[in-house]
């Protein structure tokens, strides 16, 4: 293969109308079997190992720790009071409500929809760049905009970037890893929802034959000794920020088909034209092997063709079993939960980090999805990312629950709904 090193990829082993009070107990004036940790800073991604199941939200803050945490118990205790709710859009429902759990109250807020209701399209949101953040409500934007809720964990404290894949209806595939943050929400080509691992297949062909493998798309760090493409999607570029701490990198300018540079010093602060391909360590040392003039070309896709794909971190439910055991950290939570059955999705999110809603284990988020009739769920981006935009009956589309920090967090991407009529004819 001209003395390139090709990189070894590895295999990713109700609509409501009434107001339902729940007087089953009264709450104490604090937190049951509840101590409180210090926030931490989340270490740096690393884009070539699996997530961890203790990975609650971007910011890597720790939460306060349930002192009976053993696995399987302090599920969702179903107890709710103020439960409120409207319809959205034809198709889609908004519920409220407070959940009285042994932590103390938890505010969930739940979006309802009918996937196969006409006009209603759930799809990708973000910004002009995928390392873009802005505050959700600014992704939705427009008339048809009617609903979302955050996505995937980024990259906070640099790039700003999505970790997992991100795909859209236009097409587009975003943003993507071979290995590390591969557990994916998607629709499929046949319009099924799924929750399954996903991740980029990626090579460079010469004359038909693959010399090089790509181990992320746009992702905000190369995989160690891997390489990674990032196309005018990234926007800016950002040189070794991507690298941080490699010792050897390249990169390769392919534009139009042809090799157009390659070199050592790695481009920042200009607008990525054509393909760009910057390596790390062994990655580095197969870009060698592409010699400016030569007809290249870039393929790219998703194992699983999606029409619509954000990621999360872990798995809550599979065919309707529990498959999460981290019962421990309270933290507000997003997910999202399919009724394969029923063919309807459920978007949650759960405040938490204050004395009027402690938040969720991951145990007894799986437990609330349950309760709802989902069959497979995924954790999103919580703690301080976690926020619910809906419409409500007189057509304002704004916030509906609290965000932790006590404003909208800048977020790269989420999930949302748009309404379009259809046409009569």
């Amino acid at each position: 293969m001209s003395g390139a090193s090709v990189l070894r990829v590895p295999r990713p082993t109700r609509f409501l109308t009434a107001v339902s009070v729940v007087g089953l107990l009264v709450l104490a004036s604090g937190p049951v079997g509840v101590a409180d940790a210090a926030p931490s800073r989340a270490p740096a991604p690393d884009q070539s190992a699996r997530p961890s199941p203790t990975v609650h939200g971007s910011d890597g803050r720790r939460g306060p720790v349930l002192q009976d945490f053993s696995e399987g118990r302090l599920r969702v205790s179903g107890a709710r009071t103020g439960e409120v709710g409207w319809e959205v859009a034809p198709g889609l429902s908004y519920a409220q409500w407070t959940q009285l759990e042994q932590q103390g109250p938890v505010r969930v807020f739940v979006l309802t929809a009918q996937l196969d209701e006409p006009g209603l399209v759930l799809d990708h949101v973000g910004g002009p760049a995928v390392p873009t953040r802005a505050p959700l409500s600014r992704w939705v934007s427009g008339e048809r905009a009617v609903a979302a809720v955050n996505a995937d964990f980024f990259d906070i404290h640099d790039t700003g970037a999505p970790l997992g894949v991100g795909a859209d209806r236009q097409r587009r595939l975003l943003h993507a890893p071979v290995s590390g943050w591969n557990t994916t929400f998607l629709i499929d080509s046949a319009g099924r929802p799924r929750v399954q691992l996903d991740r980029l297949v990626a090579t460079v062909v010469r004359r038909g034959r693959p010399v090089v493998r790509v181990s992320n798309l746009n992702s905000p760090t190369v995989a160690h000794n891997g390489v990674g493409l990032y196309t005018s999607a990234w926007g800016r570029l950002t040189g070794r920020r991507v690298v941080e701490g490699a010792r050897r990198v390249r990169q390769v300018v392919v534009r139009g088909g042809v090799v157009r540079a390659n070199r050592i010093r790695l481009s920042r602060g200009t607008p990525v034209r054509g393909e760009l391909l910057v390596g790390r360590g062994d990655g580095a040392r197969a870009l060698r092997a592409l010699r400016v003039g030569q007809r290249v070309r870039v393929r790219r896709s998703l194992s699983v063709p999606a029409r619509v794909a954000v990621g999360g971190s872990v798995q809550l439910l599979r065919n309707g079993a529990v498959t999460t055991r981290d019962n421990r950290e309270l933290h507000p939570r997003t997910a999202v939960g399919i009724d394969r059955d029923g063919r309807r999705l459920h978007l949650v999110v759960a405040d938490g980090r204050s004395s009027s809603s402690r938040g969720l284990t991951l145990v007894q988020l799986a437990g609330l999805l349950d309760s709802l009739g989902d069959e497979d769920a995924l954790n999103l981006d919580g703690g301080g990312s976690s926020t619910m935009i809906a419409r409500d009956p007189v057509g304002s589309v704004a916030v509906r629950n609290s965000p932790s920090d006590g404003h909208e967090r800048p977020v790269p991407n989420g999930l949302g709904f748009r309404y379009v009529p259809p046409s009569t004819p």
